[in-house]
This record gives structure tokens, C-alpha cells and sequence, in this order.
């Protein structure tokens, strides 16, 4: 049972990612500066308001969705380039392999912190820019993955063999090379949504993630610690928050390749 847990954590901020703006009536960006730093309990505000009045479960909640949804899409992003440049680079070998893997080396070279600086003081804080960014950071890290696992796989022999009857290559690559390293992309893409929370989260609290008043959770905790002498909480709930997506979503890669990958099954 204790293995189910982390998923249904996950699962569980997911669900109220989505649902979590709809179920608290709250406007997230309505201020009441008569209502300002109102404590934790407070009739109507459960998690009591910020320095202008808004409602700070309300912001949570619609902060969640912005951090879990730019999370995941450049997760999925960065998975499918990394696939497609980690399983070619393996299966075709040659020139093909040896330029796209250099290019693979090169950005992995370069800080991520760094780059998404860059990137994003260049262009500009927003939703799609800060997809992008964490996208081209995390790609090189599944094109990795991608080609090791791929590597290992293409000297199997069922692979050998579908290759000696003639199997198409497209055949080979989705029937054959893909579910074999599905697990370890799977743990993968566990961390990798972590890191760009951790990411997002860094850049919103440098000003750089999205822009107000759009809440996000780095913003929450970057307008917190202004007042961390006197009102903590407004620092320490979306610290939380963040804290914890991201040790759940860290964690849970393990536990995905153990449920998912046959021999770690058929090991225990």
C-alpha cells in the first residue's frame, strides 16, 4: 500500500491544480486592503490573506495550476524531443549519432540556471517563454537517457532478430526500442517536472517567472519575505507548497520504474 501513496500525492496536487481555482470561490487577484494579513483560520479565509487583502489559498490554488501546468507541458515537450534525438542518435549511429550527441554534450555544458536567465530576461517573463526555456533545458537530459537505454536495447537479441527478418526500422523503434525504455524515461520525466518546478518556482522569485498578477508560487514567496518579521506565514505557506511538489515528484520516479518495469518486478 505504502507504494501507491506518492502517486496519489501527485495525483492529488494535480487534481488540485485543476480543480482547485473552481472549488475556492476566492478571487485570487482581488485586493481588500481592509482585509489585509488576516491570520490563518479566518472565516473565509482559510489560509488567511496577503499584504493586500487577496486571498492566499485562492492565490495558492491558481498558483498551482500555473506551476504544475508549465511543469508538465515542458516535461512532455522535453521528453519527446529527447526521445526522438536519444533513440536516433542510437539506432542510426554513424555521423547522425556523432553530431547530435555533440550538440546534446554542449548544452549540458552550459549552467541551466544560467541559460534560463538568459533566455528569459531576453524575451521577456511569460507562460510560453518559461515552457520553452525549462523544454530546451530538460531535453538534453532525456536525449541522454534515451541513448543509453536505446544503445543497450539495439544490442538485445529480439532486436538482432526482428533486424535479420527484415522488420521495418519504424516497427523496430515503436514496437520494440520504446516499451524497453519506457520505465527509465518515466522516472525520468518524475524528476524532471521536480526540477522545473524548482526552476519556474527560482525565476518567480527573482521577478523573472510569471508575470503578476497572474500568482505564482515563487512570487508568493519573493512578496512573503518582505514581511517574514511579522506575518511568516505569507512566506512560508507557498514555501510549502513548493517543498513539497517538489520531494513528491522527485521521489516518485522510483517508485514509477518499480510498479512499471518488469525487472524490477520480477527481482522482488
Amino acid at each position: 500500500m505504502k507504494r501507491y501513496i506518492l502517486p496519489l500525492l501527485a495525483i492529488t496536487l494535480i487534481v488540485f491544480a485543476v480543480a482547485g481555482p473552481v472549488l475556492v470561490s476566492a478571487d485570487p487577484i482581488k485586493q481588500n486592503i481592509v482585509a489585509r494579513f488576516a491570520p490563518i483560520g479566518t472565516p473565509g479565509h482559510l489560509l488567511g490573506t496577503d499584504n493586500f487583502g487577496r486571498d492566499v489559498l485562492a492565490r495558492i490554488a491558481a498558483g498551482a495550476r500555473v506551476e504544475l501546468f508549465t511543469a508538465l507541458l515542458s516535461t512532455l515537450i522535453a521528453l519527446t524531443a529527447g526521445v526522438v534525438i536519444g533513440v536516433t542518435a542510437a539506432y542510426s549511429q554513424g555521423l547522425t549519432e556523432g553530431v547530435l550527441m555533440r550538440l546534446v554534450d554542449v548544452m549540458l555544458s552550459i549552467p541551466p540556471l544560467i541559460l534560463a536567465l538568459l533566455v528569459v530576461a531576453s524575451l521577456g517573463p511569460s507562460v510560453l517563454t518559461l515552457i520553452g526555456v525549462l523544454a530546451l533545458l530538460f531535453t538534453p537530459g532525456f536525449a541522454r537517457v534515451a541513448y543509453g537505454q536505446t544503445l543497450s536495447v539495439r544490442s538485445r537479441p529480439f532486436i538482432q532478430a526482428a533486424v535479420i527478418y527484415g522488420a521495418p526500422r519504424r516497427a523496430i523503434v515503436f514496437g520494440q526500442i520504446l516499451p524497453n525504455i519506457a520505465a527509465p524515461l518515466l522516472a525520468q520525466a518524475s524528476l524532471t517536472i521536480a526540477s522545473a518546478i524548482l526552476v519556474g518556482s527560482g525565476l518567480g522569485y527573482l521577478g523573472l517567472g510569471i508575470r503578476p498578477p497572474m500568482p505564482s508560487w515563487g512570487g508568493m514567496v519573493a512578496d512573503g519575505q518582505r514581511y517574514l518579521g511579522s506575518h511568516p506565514m505569507l512566506m512560508i505557506v507557498p514555501g510549502v507548497f513548493v517543498v513539497s511538489t517538489i520531494l513528491v515528484f522527485s521521489v516518485l520516479g522510483d517508485v514509477l520504474r518499480t510498479l512499471w518495469d518488469p525487472r524490477e518486478r520480477g527481482g522482488r
